[in-house]
Parts: C-alpha cells; sequence; structure tokens
C-alpha cells in the first residue's frame, strides 16, 4: 500500500506549479508549439520549455516535431490517477482569471494562423494550381480518390498499354488485371509494375479477353475504344467476364472530324457520341448508362473526352 500513496504524491507535486498547470490547461483545448505558448501564457521560451520537459517526462503531455517546429499536447492516454488528479485541479484553475485571459490569448494565436493561411490563399489564388503542381505533381487529388474503391474489387484495366492505371488502381483494390494486345506496351507495363504482387498482365484483345466469365467488379476501357474494329463484340466480351451489378467506366474522345488520328494513330473511330454508345451498350447486355462530357483541357491539344459508366444486371 506504500507505493500507490508514493506515486500520488510525486503526481501531486507534479501539479504543484502553477506554470506547469496553467501548460496544461493550455494543451487540453489545442496543439500549439513553443512559441505559441509564450505568447499565450506571456512567458519566456526557457521557463516554457524547462517545464513542458517535466510534464513530458512525467507523461502529462505528448509532441511531434513538424519540420522545424514541436507541437505539444495534453496526453490522451494519462493514467486513471493521473486524469483524476488533473480532473481536480483544472476544475477550480478554469475559474481564475489568470485562465480566462490565458485562454482569450491563446484564441488569438490560433486566430492569428487562421489570417496567415487566409492571407496565403487570398495572394496565392492565381497560381495556386501551378504552385500545387510544382509541389505534388499533376493532379494528386484524382489519384487521392482512388482510395473510394472497395478494397474487395477485382479490376480489369482493359487495354493497359504502359501500366501506368493499373499502377494507380493496384495500392486500393484486391487484383488488377492488365490487359493489351500489344506486346511492346506490355513489356514497359510489366517493368513499371514489377513489385505489385496483387496485378496480373496478360496479352489479349478486347474482342477475346483472356479473363474467365464473372472475373472482373470493375472493367475499364481508358482511351482504347477508339481503337477496336468491332466495338459491340468487345462491350459483350466485356459484360462476359463481369460479375453480376458489375461497372464498366469507359473514357475515350467526343466525336470530332480529326482525320488524321486514322493515319498517324491508328484509331479505327473519331470518337463517340451518346446515342451510339448507348445503342451499343444495350446491346452489349448493360443497364443505366451515365454519360459526361469532362472538361476541356485549354492545354490540351486533342479532342474533348467523356466518361461512361453502365453496369450490368444483378
Amino acid at each position: 500500500m506504500t507505493q500507490p500513496r508514493l506515486q500520488i504524491h510525486e503526481r501531486l507535486a507534479e501539479l504543484a506549479d502553477a506554470t506547469r498547470c496553467r501548460l496544461l490547461l493550455a494543451l487540453e483545448r489545442q496543439e500549439v508549439t513553443v512559441g505559441e505558448l509564450c505568447t499565450a501564457l506571456q512567458l519566456p521560451q526557457s521557463t516554457v520549455s524547462r517545464h513542458l520537459k517535466i510534464l513530458a517526462d512525467e507523461a502529462w503531455v505528448t509532441s511531434r516535431a513538424d519540420g522545424a517546429s514541436r507541437w505539444y499536447r495534453l496526453s490522451s492516454a494519462l493514467d486513471h490517477e493521473a486524469a483524476s488528479l488533473w480532473a481536480l485541479v483544472r476544475a477550480p484553475l478554469r475559474e481564475t482569471s489568470s485562465a480566462e485571459q490565458d485562454v482569450a490569448r491563446l484564441d488569438a494565436v490560433l486566430s492569428a494562423r487562421r489570417t496567415r493561411s487566409e492571407a496565403f490563399f487570398a495572394t496565392a489564388s492565381e497560381e495556386w494550381d501551378a504552385l500545387r503542381t510544382t509541389m505534388f505533381g499533376a493532379r494528386p487529388d484524382l489519384l487521392a480518390a482512388l482510395a473510394l474503391l472497395d478494397p474487395t474489387w477485382v479490376v480489369g484495366d482493359l487495354g493497359c498499354g504502359t501500366g501506368s492505371l493499373t499502377a494507380a488502381f493496384a495500392p486500393h483494390v484486391a487484383h488488377v488485371h492488365a490487359v493489351d494486345a500489344s506486346p511492346a506496351m506490355l513489356a514497359t507495363a510489366r517493368a513499371r509494375l514489377e513489385g505489385h504482387a496483387n496485378v496480373s498482365v496478360h496479352e489479349g484483345t478486347l474482342e477475346a479477353l483472356p479473363l474467365a466469365r464473372a472475373s472482373l467488379d470493375i472493367a475499364v476501357l481508358m482511351l482504347v475504344l477508339h481503337h477496336v474494329a468491332d466495338p459491340l463484340r468487345a462491350l459483350r466480351e466485356v459484360h462476359r467476364v463481369l460479375r453480376p451489378n458489375g461497372r464498366l467506366l469507359i473514357a475515350d474522345m467526343r466525336a470530332h472530324m480529326r482525320t488524321e488520328y486514322q493515319q498517324q494513330m491508328g484509331h479505327v473511330w473519331l470518337g463517340f457520341d451518346a446515342p451510339t454508345l448507348e445503342e451499343w451498350l444495350t446491346d452489349a447486355g448493360f443497364t443505366g448508362l451515365r454519360f459526361t462530357p469532362l472538361p476541356v483541357d485549354p492545354d490540351a491539344e486533342g479532342p474533348a473526352l467523356f466518361t461512361a459508366v453502365a453496369r450490368t444486371s444483378f
């Protein structure tokens, strides 16, 4: 019985200092830096740092590094004894005028944070897209959105080309089947996809997919349908490999008059319009077509694009 009383006495000693209690009261409201605590409590940095070290050593507070700054907050894993003692101390402490002033100054510190952020975006809005691209690459938001995919799904990247879309899908789903008819494209895809254990690479055409019936949850035809001689046959084959209520995503060019593409890049079709696509998809057994024209990229030199989403029946 002696040891627990000794621990309680030690805990009481840790809270016997008014500065440490003021720090804990501030840190239970918000994660803040040493500099922000100095401003809020109007204390020199040496004093704040010294008491923070004591609190950190005794597990009252936790901290994390972020660049050149270190952020502190009240520990969310206080033991029962510490939590009970802090509840006793903080109740009367919160009613003091000193604590009220600390809270008001801390609110001002947090407001200054928001002001700095708002000031940045007020001046950077016109350059933000270019700045974000420089920092994070082109459209990181779209790559991040792939995390919304169901991790149990099996996806077919049909007409995978060099495998860039397969590589984007792979971290978020159970398996990806990458299919293409070009040995040269598949050689590049295999090199890119090396190390992805949940990816299978297959050589095959869209009209005769090397996949089992009802083996896919999702099939994606990304800028490939305009190369297919018989789109209806290909869509019937895609329907075959999709499970009940499977989903098909087509992204391709809207109908255009750029006939030079047929000679330059082997395009068979000059894009597609919604009525033609709907007729083919219905004939192939799909339902619920949603045809969406995509916004035109002012820097893109090719035709405008669309997405078409459809499902197999249950």
